[in-house]
């Protein structure tokens, strides 16, 4: 899978869990500080990005991550 590709999918996956319009995320995008979700919406981000990415993510390593491109490059790391 291309990154472009990958990046819109993700994002797309963010937007949903974190009720957001995806037009209004990037990969520079910030979890606690622009989405502020709690860690339920970390929780059912990482079961779809394992569902639809076939890829496994430790959910400490998926929290841990500050921006949306952090979580890209781990995704990236997994496949």
């Amino acid at each position: 899978m291309e990154r472009k590709e990958l990046e819109a999918q993700v994002i797309n996956m963010v937007a949903t869990s974190y009720k957001q319009e995806a037009a209004n995320l990037s990969m520079e995008t910030l979890f606690k500080e622009d989405l502020g979700g709690a860690s339920v919406q970390m929780v059912a981000l990482v079961a779809e990005i394992e569902n639809e990415l076939d890829v496994e993510l430790m959910l400490a390593d998926a929290s841990g991550c500050a921006t949306i491109g952090d979580l890209v490059n781990l995704i990236e790391e997994e496949m």
